[in-house]
């Protein structure tokens, strides 16, 4: 069994950070599901906050930053629409919203097409960490409306990953659901611990 550590929407707080690095002492494996800094801002001091951490680090881009200024900021494992062997774990991580948000031009978006298309190589995977939840699991607003990914509940339809670890939907922290045999879990800034 695997031990991981998980959190996502850290938002450069400094106190998410410490609680993040002081737990991975008991950790085989990190996984950040995104959003490390605020609006495009800060992301190399983000990361710096989680150099401590003893056991590796797997993260994806929130929709505060780019994969591409994720991978400059970090020398962990950066995945959107990709995966990676760690720890003895099959990933795929896809990151930033879906679908697409209003928030302006800061915020790195997909549509659904768009993230369907990334998620093409989606076709094995332990765990399934994506920024954005899947629609119909964990991901309601204040409001009670589903904010979630239909593309990336159809992927989790069709693959059946053990885990879905993700965020972005932050009335949904804390949250759980199911789809089929796949559990869901919205982190939030918080230490999260699964067994796989």
């Amino acid at each position: 069994m695997t031990r991981v550590l998980a959190f996502s929407d850290m938002h450069m707080s400094r106190d998410c950070a410490a609680a993040i690095v002081a737990a991975s002492a008991e950790a085989d494996l990190v996984i950040g599901a995104g959003d490390f800094c605020k609006k495009r801002k800060g992301l190399a001091e983000a990361m710096a906050m989680l150099e401590g951490l003893r056991a590796p680090l797997v993260c994806v881009p929130g929709n505060a930053e780019s994969a591409r200024e994720l991978r400059a900021a970090t020398e962990a494992t950066v995945l959107h629409g990709s995966s990676a062997e760690i720890a003895g774990l099959t990933i795929f991580g896809l990151g930033y919203a879906v679908p697409t948000t209003p928030r302006g031009a800061w915020s790195c978006d997909l549509t659904e097409a768009e993230a369907e298309a990334l998620l093409v190589g989606f076709d094995a995977a332990d765990i399934l960490v994506s920024h954005s939840p899947p629609r119909g699991a964990a991901d309601l607003t204040a409001e009670g409306e589903p904010a979630g990914s239909i593309a990336i509940r159809s992927a989790i339809e069709r693959v059946h990953p053990r885990l879905c670890l993700c965020g972005h939907v932050h009335d949904s922290w804390g949250r759980t659901g199911a789809i089929g045999c796949t559990t869901v879990h919205n982190l939030g800034p918080t230490a999260n611990w699964f067994e796989v």
